[in-house]
């Protein structure tokens, strides 16, 4: 409509038209429909994975962790036919409290077996809001070498509740991630201290990441997450905080005498290390790869591996 102020009568003035009122539905949603991700079937996800196609792998972890009946139907049988192929890998656990620095040494643990030639898996569990039950699922931000890596899977999932550090269907994306050929599984735990057991029971061998001055040797002592460690691991061993790291490892060491050996048979060892500045790396992984040696030569290692396939069995069923 045209406004009076336009009239020649008042020149110093102009306004300009308005425009229609535009519709609330953006009017190019109908061909955003033509971009639907594609819905592949069972074999095709299993194929996909078997590929070591990256893309698949993670649409069908995003599939295994839905809760739809029908997206649960197919999970089963993909899961099902990836068994065979599973279970060629050695899994790691890493917890600790929050801030122990898990992500960033993962970061640097990830960049020590790239250079052995090792494809590598990193299950993140990220706490979700007891309030909004969101995640922020941002642990990649703190890998910045590993997440652009070659031979890398980093996934991160929200825990939604699920006790025990992990997240509901962790262990069904491991046997995904194995049969799409990564040797070295990595699940960082959400870090919630003492409570941390369900982790055991998915992994081959336990690690505990603590830092300096947490505590006294009767911190150490406590039962529960402490006496399932199969090492123990101080962060932040650098620059004014060596001599405070080596006195909490004398402190760990003289309380892990205090613990009936494990069933493994396998002293605990405890090292000091930096995530941040790449000290004493590879001393956490020779001990790691001491221990898988140690447990294959008495026969644990398949033994621990049929443990938890009953234990799983038993959950499943509860």
């Amino acid at each position: 409509m045209d406004h009076i102020e336009n009239d020649d009568n008042f020149k110093g003035l102009q306004v300009n038209k308005g425009i229609s009122e535009q519709p609330i539905v953006n009017p190019y949603l109908k061909d955003f429909k033509k971009f639907k991700r594609k819905q592949y079937s069972v074999s095709e996800y299993v194929e996909g994975i078997l590929n070591k196609n990256i893309s698949i792998l993670s649409q069908a972890v995003t599939l295994v962790e839905s809760s739809k009946p029908e997206h649960q139907s197919i999970a089963q049988e993909v899961i099902e036919k990836c068994l065979p192929y599973s279970g060629n890998s050695i899994r790691v656990g890493i917890t600790g409290v929050p801030g122990a620095g898990k992500s960033t040494s993962i970061d640097a643990f990830g960049m020590h077996l790239l250079k052995q030639k090792h494809k590598i898996a990193v299950l993140a569990i990220d706490p979700s809001s007891e309030i909004s039950k969101g995640s922020i699922l941002g642990d990649k931000t703190r890998m910045e070498r590993l997440s652009i890596a070659p031979n890398t899977f980093i996934r991160p999932s929200p825990s939604a509740g699920s006790l025990g550090g992990v997240a509901r269907k962790t262990r069904e994306t491991v046997v995904l991630c194995e049969a799409a050929g990564f040797d070295r599984i990595i699940i960082e735990t959400v870090g919630v201290g003492q409570s941390e057991t369900a982790v055991h029971s998915m992994v081959d061998f336990f690690m505990l990441i603590q830092l300096a001055g947490t505590g006294d040797e009767l911190q150490g002592i406590k039962r529960g997450i402490m006496e399932m460690a199969d090492g123990i691991i101080i962060n932040k061993a650098d620059g004014n905080n060596i001599e405070n790291a080596k006195l909490a490892q004398s402190h760990f060491k003289n309380a892990l005498h205090l613990f009936p050996l494990a069933e493994s048979g396998w002293a605990p060892q405890v090292l000091t290390y930096s995530g941040y500045y790449d000290i004493g790396i590879p001393d956490v992984w020779s001990m790691i790869d001491a221990y898988i040696d140690f447990v294959n030569n008495n026969g644990y290692f398949l033994h621990k591996r049929n443990e938890q396939s009953k234990y799983w069995m038993y959950e499943t069923i509860n």
